[in-house]
Order: structure tokens, then sequence, then C-alpha cells
């Protein structure tokens, strides 16, 4: 936009109005107009002309660009010649209102001045939202003064009839963005938002969210130099096996300029729980099972979103190029029973079996919560939706994390002092379904209480915000019923409590003086050249080659390859109906002709390149089971072919819910599933055969830990990538870049060690080990000259050494390696678990045929692989 200035032909005055448009004189109107008359001779500031949205730049000399729009009745305060908007349009400058003034005294100031509506209404955080907003979905479709958006005529940056209510009448002022039509029309509907609620009230600015959104399409080409809808960056679980913090911080600070440009200024990430169950469907969010890896992952992601620098930088590292990290999921949802996941009534249990609460704390407390960049704190955090299941110490109460105030208050706020926003997990306090299956509400341990009273629950436990919520009503009910057992100076003390926490984050990155968006500069920023090849060679960087026998691999271009085509089983998602299963090219035909020439004949092929996934193995809940009489629960496989669950826990740590209430023990043991995928499995054997000892190259992408005793036999070399496109993985396997990711996780030999495993405990399985005598632990790659070994590998792997298990006749003695190391072993076939009556202090005595099984630890660090020996 075009400044005028004090150099300028020809000045602002009212004699220039006459030659001015309507939008002009408008302009010029609100501009002018200070705290004093019309023309101020002491300004120092200079504004631009409207644009063609009506959004006009205020410039002030060392200080903050101001944004408003004509259409909001904001006016502009001249006072120390400087520039200050009027948002609440009395004429006069509000602290709140004060640029110049530190964030926390502005918060309280405007904290202090507002209604408990309007405290209700920052309280909110919506339900998702689509740009524009499509007919379908589990969140129903939005319209447009009646209309919906199919019908024609409507503009996609256009602010919803929905949208419109929940940010006035409602007073919401937090939004979950979730697809954009383009970078375009994210920028214009910001604008429009943004205009909307400036003109209401009080003159807060919308903070919108966004969950993760640079998963890549591994379809999509990679161009040098090429631009992109976005930059394509590998699934969390990739960065964490690139075991470099810098590309995760790398990653964080462009993400961050390229949700500013989206008109995003809250980052629904990171996901940090400890990924200790390897059934977990949410492990792919994760940056994998070792606690040191993820707190250094973890503080580099949030101090790449939260850090601005140069002019960007307002205070204390905190600016316009910053967006707010809710770090999630407190405690940790990695410990869920058996795998299965909360979103759903039978997921709802996070358990402890091997005493290990505290390695869960790790991340959040040795990461995201001390940062090494200048703000030195992540500026928010979600609970889990689980129930971390006896971990209350206080009232010994089993509720969803958000409900319990151990956990919020005594853990997260005084313990480890952290005053900033604590969100909820989005539906926590509305009802559950009807049957433990059905995606609905997830009020854990609250299922009988009304949905006012959960909303106390949770105010009184210590949360801020309530995440999926877009109705003052039941905050406004929550308020009141506080009032009757607190008094009304308790309640409103406690609301402007949260106010002051939710309005710090808004401050803090400048949305009070600018919220508005230059279209044109989103469009460059979002997905540029440069942040594309950022996120490319990231994805080159996270691809672990497991296998390479006799070097078949890098592959010579030009060759003649068999690619057979990729299944893709139906797959129930967490929202909507299943997915259609199908059969599709595993690598787009003008793709894979770049690299190679393809044949359907596997006789005229040099080699053969399988693409697979991890195996698909069940959420642990079928309906089918119930209908045969039984409980409902089954197992997750981490293996395509049938399983049994022979090995499983003779009885559940945790049961209990409305929805079934004969259910008293969810059990599984001895029911059987087979992946959703066999036909991955198949492929490979069929090609192997079809191939008659060519070279099989197996490409897979992993979702979670996989057992890939099944078919490692057949593979000449294996692949694993953890979202990436299918460019990268080709670029690999052609030698074009050199393999260098690790495995952020173990992969089991057996679903029997998986089974014996601890959930709430890490690198507690007996991993594979390969015809080439690799074993696929936690930290394992290979590279062009062979294993991995070198200063990631040094820093995280192998940190505490593995017992040493010395059998001389029936006596057996145990020594680690690591000074300060505890032992925990047992003599019953399970995973030892971290309690005392399992730590080793002296020789053991044991009966002939015994198993012995052994872990060292170091608290707070990490602990070593499991290791077993029997006595003969």
């Amino acid at each position: 936009m075009k400044l005028y200035s004090n150099n300028m032909k020809r000045k602002i005055h009212l004699s220039a109005v006459l030659c001015f448009s309507g939008a002009a004189f408008l302009f010029v109107l609100s501009a002018g107009m200070s705290g004093n008359s019309a023309i101020d001779p002491s300004k120092k500031w200079t504004a631009s002309l409207p644009d063609s949205a009506g959004i006009v730049l205020v410039k002030n000399p060392n200080g903050p660009t101001l944004g408003y729009s004509t259409t909001s009745g904001v006016k502009i305060l001249t006072v120390d010649g400087l520039a200050f908007k009027d948002l609440n349009k009395n004429g006069k400058l509000d602290k709140y209102e004060d640029w110049r003034l530190p964030v926390d005294e502005r918060a309280k100031d405007l904290a202090s001045k507002l209604s408990i509506d309007q405290i209700a209404g920052l309280m909110l955080y919506s339900i998702h939202q689509a740009i524009p907003a499509l007919s379908g979905g589990p969140f129903g479709a939005g319209t447009y003064n009646g209309k919906k958006f199919n019908e024609g005529g409507i503009n996609p940056a256009w602010v919803t009839d929905q949208q419109k209510d929940f940010l006035i009448k409602d007073n919401l002022r937090h939004v979950l963005v979730t697809s954009v039509q383009s970078p375009e029309v994210a920028a214009q509907w910001n604008n429009n938002v943004q205009a909307l609620v400036e003109g209401t009230g009080f003159g807060i600015p919308a903070n919108n969210s966004s969950d993760p959104r640079h998963s890549t399409n591994s379809g999509v080409e990679y161009t040098a130099g090429a631009g992109g809808k976005i930059s394509q960056w590998p699934d969390q679980l990739g960065l964490a096996a690139t075991f470099d913090p810098a590309v995760v911080q790398q990653f964080g600070n462009i993400a961050a300029k390229e949700y500013r440009a989206l008109g995003i200024a809250t980052a629904l990430s990171p996901q940090i729980d400890l990924g200790s169950e390897p059934r977990w469907a949410r492990i792919n969010g994760t940056f994998g099972e070792d606690p040191q890896l993820d707190a250094d992952m973890a503080r580099a992601y949030v101090d790449g979103f939260q850090t601005s620098t140069g002019d960007a930088e307002i205070k204390d590292g905190w600016g316009f190029n910053s967006v707010n990290a809710m770090m999630k999921h407190w405690p940790g949802g990695g410990p869920e029973e058996g795998g299965r996941d909360a979103h759903f009534a039978y997921g709802k249990f996070a358990v402890y079996p091997g005493n290990n609460f505290d390695e869960h704390l790790v991340s959040f407390v040795d990461g995201a919560l001390k940062l090494s960049g200048p703000t030195k704190m992540v500026s928010a955090v979600m609970p889990y939706y689980t129930i971390s299941y006896g971990r209350d110490k206080i009232t010994g109460e089993n509720e969803g994390n958000s409900y319990n105030k151990y956990l919020i208050t005594d853990l997260l706020r005084k313990k480890y002092g952290f005053d900033g926003v604590v969100c909820t997990d989005w539906l926590v306090t509305a009802d559950e379904g009807k049957t433990p299956d059905v995606f609905a509400g997830k009020s854990w341990g609250m299922e009988t209480k009304t949905v006012a009273e959960r909303h106390y629950k949770v105010l009184m436990a210590g949360v801020d915000q309530f995440g999926g919520n877009n109705v003052a009503g039941p905050v406004i009910e929550a308020y009141n019923m506080g009032v009757k057992e607190h008094g009304e100076a308790f309640m409103r003390a406690r609301f402007e409590l949260s106010a002051v926490r939710l309005l710090r984050n808004i401050f803090r990155v400048g949305l009070f003086e600018n919220p508005y968006l230059d279209v044109e500069k989103s469009k460059a920023t979002v997905g540029n050249p440069d942040f594309m090849t950022a996120g490319y060679n990231a994805q080159l960087k996270s691809i672990v080659m497991l296998k390479n026998h006799d070097n078949v691999l890098p592959l010579q271009k030009g060759k003649t390859i068999y690619l057979p085509k990729k299944y893709t089983p139906s797959i129930k998602g967490f929202f909507g109906p299943p997915s259609k299963e199908r059969w599709d090219d595993a690598v787009s035909a003008e793709l894979i002709s770049k690299y190679f020439t393809v044949t359907d004949d596997p006789a005229k092929a040099d080699y053969a390149i399988v693409f697979v996934s991890s195996p698909s193995g069940g959420a642990g809940y079928d309906a089918d089971d119930v209908a045969k009489g039984g409980n409902g629960y089954v197992p997750i496989t981490l293996q395509y072919g049938a399983y049994t669950a022979t090995d499983a826990r003779e009885h559940s740590i945790a049961a209990g819910d409305p929805a079934e209430p004969t259910v008293k023990d969810r059990t599984y043991k001895g029911k059987s599933i087979t992946a959703g995928n066999y036909n991955d499995l198949k492929t490979i054997e069929e090609t192997k055969k079809a191939m008659n000892g060519k070279p099989v190259i197996v490409a897979i992408t992993l979702t979670k830990p996989a057992i890939l005793a099944e078919f490692e036999k057949d593979a000449n070399a294996i692949v694993a990538s953890f979202g990436v496109q299918n460019q990268a993985i080709l670029d690999i396997l052609t030698g074009a870049a050199e393999p260098s990711g690790l495995l952020p996780f173990q992969m089991p030999a057996n679903m029997q060690t998986v089974e014996l495993q601890d959930e709430d405990i890490p690198h507690d399985m007996i991993c594979y080990t390969d015809a080439d005598a690799h074993t696929y632990d936690f930290g394992f790659g290979l590279n062009w000259k062979g294993v991995i070994h070198d200063a990631r590998t040094e820093k995280y792997v192998g940190v505490v050494a593995k017992p040493v298990i010395s059998i001389k006749g029936n006596t057996a003695t145990i020594t680690t390696a690591t000074p300060g190391a505890k032992i925990y072993y047992t003599t019953n076939g399970t995973t030892p678990s971290f309690v005392e009556a399992n730590e080793y202090s002296k020789p053991i005595s044991l009966k002939k045929g015994t198993t012995i099984k052994a872990i060292a630890k170091v608290f707070g660090v990490d602990n070593s692989g499991l290791v077993e020996a029997r006595v003969e």
C-alpha cells in the first residue's frame, strides 16, 4: 500500500478531501480524527489510502504499523504524535489500546473491562471451520445468507452465517481453521473476519488456529524453483527420524511464516506425547518413543514457531511472525491401554503398569516448557482426552485430564510454573455416543454430569478454554454455579485470570495492532520456492534405509522395473464413514518414467519396487464382536497376517463406561485379527516369486512400529518413510540423495513382545533382527557405507547400556555399564516395570527353565533395551 509521508508534494488536509472518492473521504475522517481535532500538526504517523477491501495501514515512526477497516467504525487517536486504534470507540486512549505498554498490563486492563459474557466468549474455541464452508462432514455445512456454497454465486472468502453468530452473539474469538481453498481466499476471509470483530465491543481480534497442515501429498512432484500451495514436510515422525532439532526449528520458522500469511496465529501443535505404546494410532503425530529426543524436538519446534526476529519482533521474541504454539497432550496420551485411542470411549484409559508416569512429562517440562529462545516457554497447553488412570495423588479421581485439578493446577501450573492458556481437547464437555465406537463427546469420567457441570469442573481444575464449543451458554451456567458456591468476587477473579491468559496470546503476536493481511504478500509467502525446497530436503533426510543386502541400492536410473499396484483398504477414520478400498498406481506414470522404464512383465524387469503401508491393524474395538456376545474388545495388530492374542492380559487394567454398563473387563485375550491391508504382504510375496531371484525393493510408509518378519526375507532392500512424496523415495533409491534417517522407535520382533511390553515404558520390546544381522532398534539406520554411527546416534542412542545377565548354575547376576542406572527384572515372562519390587539388588537364585528379563533405567534420561536369558 502507498504511504503518504511528510516529503510528499501534497499533504493530506481538508481541502484535499474534495478531490477524493467516497471511500477516501471516509478514510480521511477515520484517519484524521485524533484525540483533539481532524488535523493534528503534532502527528508523526502516516496513513495509506484504503485498499479495495477498505483496509487502511497507519505507519508509526519507530513503532508498529497499525491496520484497521473503514467498515468497523474504528478511528485513530493521536497521542504524543503517535497513532493508536480507538478500538472501543470512546474517544480516549485506554491502556489496552496503548502499544507502548507491557503486554500483561494491557491484558489486565482489558480483562477488567469485559463483561462475564465477553470473557465467556474468549473461553470458547470453535468447531472445525473449512474456508469456504462445504457441505458434508461431521461438523455440519455452513450457509451464506441462508444459501449453501455449492448453490453458487458465493465468494469463498465470505463469513458464514454460523461464523457471524458465534463471533457476534457468543463473543467467540478463537477459530479453528481446517481446509482453505487457497492462500488468497484464506487471507481474504481473515480480513473479513477481522473487520467484523473489530467493529464489535472492544474490538478484540480473532485468534485463528490450525492443526498441522504441512503433510505431503505423496503423488505431487517437487520441482526445484517452483512454488506450491504450502510447503510440504514429512510427518512429525519423519521430522523425528532426522534426529536433527535444527531441521525441526527450521520447519517451525517456515511454518509460522506461512501460518501468519494465512491469518493463523495459533498452532494446535506440537504433539509431544511419548510414543511408548506401539499400537497407538496417533504415534505418527509424535516425535517417537525416546524422551530425550522428544524434548529436544519439542523445544526446537516451539522456538521455531514462536520466535520473531528483526523488524518483525515486538518484544521478548514475540512479534508479527510469531505463532502461539499449543503443546499437546498433557500429561501424555501415549500409554493408551492396548493401543486404543481416546477419541472413542473404548480408548478412554491411559494406564501405567510400569509406574512410569514421570517419564511421560519429560518432553513437556524439559522441552516445550524450557525453551532456548527468547519466548522462554510454550504459550498454550492441551490436555488429552484420556483418564490418566490412578495418577491423581490428591483425590484419587479417575476422570479426563481436563477435569483433573491435580494434573492441571497442582502439577502443570504450581509444580512446573505454567501460567499460559490451557485449552481442552475438542468436545470434552459434550455427551458421549450410545456405543463406545461412536464419534461424539468425550466427557470421560464425567459422562453422567450435565454439560454445564462439566464446564464448571473444567474451570475449577484450572483450564481456561473449551475446545470445540461455539456456544457461551454453558460457560455462563458454570459461572453462576461458581457464584453460588464461592461468591461473585471469587468467580469474577477466576474469569479475569483466564481472560488475561487468553488476551496475552493475542497481544503478543501483534493482532491488536494489525490483524489484516496483504493478499498478494500472502500468495507470495505460502509455498514459495525456498520453503518448498526446505520441506523437500527434510523429506529426504527423514527416510530410513533398513536393509540393503549386497548393496543392491542405489539403483541405476533408466533400468526396467516391475511396479505392482498399491492396495488401500477400507479404513474407518475419526470423522465420517469408512473410506473405500481401492487399488492404485503406486507411483504416477509421469513421475516414475523420469527414473525407470516400467514393465508389467516381471520377466523383463531388472528390479521390482513394491510400495506398501504399515499393517492396518484395527482400532481395538469391533461391534461385530458385541453382536456375537463378546465385550467388543479385540487386538490391535502390528503384523499383516492373522494374529491371535494368546499373550494378552488376562484382565484389563481399567474398564467402565455408561455406554457399556455390563462390561467390567476389556480383555481381548484369545481373540484374532488380520490386518486390513493383508494384501500388501501378498503383493510382496507374489512379486518375490514372479521376479524369480531378481532384486525386490520394498518401500514401506510407517505410521507406527511394524513387524517386518513376515516379508523381510523376501526383500533385498527396505526403505521406510514417514509421510513423504514418492519422488523423495525414488531419489533415495536411485542415489540422488543418500539415506540418513534413523528409526524414531523400536520395530518389534513379533506380537508376543508387543503384548508383553508395558504401555507406559519406552524401549521395552525385543526388536527384530534381519538376515544381515541388523537389529531394527531405536536409532538404527543405514547409509551407503553401512550402519550409521554419528553425532546423532552418539547423543540419542545407547544412553543407557543394556544390562548384562550372567548365569552360573542357578544364580543370575545382572550388571549395566551405565553409572547410576537402576536395573529392573522379572522372572515370570513379563516386561519389567519400574517398581521397587522389581528392582535388582543382589544375585538371584532361579529354577531351571526360568526366563529372566531385565531393563536398565536412568530416570529423567532414558532406559535401555530389553534383554533376557534362560536358566538351562
